[in-house]
């Protein structure tokens, strides 16, 4: 009788890379430590941010990074989520479309006549969309970059076979928690840390800069509320909008609030001008 013993099979990992920055699957890197003891646990069958090596499907769980941007991404995403039992997207671009979707509240084609000389050479859609826009994802991690912290989590929890336990309440939240003064009430500083997702333990309030909504919107956000005590405060409309538009522009409650508040502040122009024009 045979004493040699059958190599346990390991879960298979695969690391995507969609529209992005690439700056998520570097979180996986800087686990540094722990990637190493995640190596031991899990076979790396795909991840071109680490390594050339790659490896057939299907996997066990698909890391997918960025928004979808152009036909072939919609194809491409497909076939990720046909290989892969469970799917998790990281990071704000793949969960609300990144900062990429303000294309899709402007003329088609107007960033790209901006950004690039020979914009005709491009092949893109007009729109920058989620992951879950195209096909069915099993959890969403938020963020701009996700934290690692919860990255390890999410992992571990699957590996286990349970929930993942993901905190959804607000930054405001983490900022008691720190000791750190509200910079909203106590300086007026424009904050969106009464509607973002906690996670990135208070970073910018901790140093004195109000929230920028990195982690989107929070379970029980309440937007409307929010922009009105922000005007309230003497906060330009513009500087709301901004704050609202930009790192997850197209989440539902951010996106209802910069768009309506970027109507406001293109009526008002259309109106300084109107009456700085001279009269015949």
């Amino acid at each position: 009788m045979s004493d040699s013993k059958v190599p346990i099979r390991r879960p298979s990992l695969a690391v995507w890379k969609f529209a992005s920055c690439d700056g998520c699957q570097l979180s996986l890197l800087d686990c540094e430590d722990e990637l190493l003891t995640l190596a031991k646990a899990v076979r790396i069958a795909h991840f071109t941010e680490m390594t050339r090596a790659s490896a057939l499907g299907p996997y066990d769980i698909s890391l997918v990074e960025g928004s979808i941007t152009t036909a072939a991404d919609v194809e491409r995403i497909k076939l990720v989520r046909a290989n892969s039992r469970y799917l998790v997207t990281i990071g704000a671009c793949a969960a609300t479309g990144g900062v990429q979707a303000l294309r899709n509240f402007a003329a088609p084609g107007e960033f790209a006549g901006i950004v690039y000389a020979h914009p005709e050479y491009l092949d893109s859609l007009d729109t920058s969309t989620p992951i879950s826009a195209h096909v069915r994802v099993d959890h969403e991690l938020h963020g701009c970059p996700i934290d690692r912290d919860q990255l390890l989590e999410v992992l571990l929890a699957y590996l286990a076979g349970r929930r993942p336990v993901i905190a959804s309440y607000s930054v405001c939240q983490e900022c008691k928690a720190g000791g750190t003064v509200c910079l909203l009430v106590s300086r007026a500083v424009p904050c969106l840390g009464p509607v973002t997702r906690a996670g990135c333990g208070a970073l910018c309030p901790s140093i004195d800069r109000g929230c920028f909504g990195c982690f989107g919107p929070s379970d029980d956000a309440n937007c409307d509320s929010l922009a009105t005590r922000l005007k309230g405060l003497g906060t330009p409309e513009s500087t709301v909008a901004r704050l609202f538009g930009t790192y997850n522009t197209a989440a539902p409650g951010f996106a209802e609030q910069a768009q309506a508040l970027r109507v406001n502040v293109a009526v008002s122009d259309v109106r300084r001008r109107t009456l700085e024009e001279p009269r015949s």
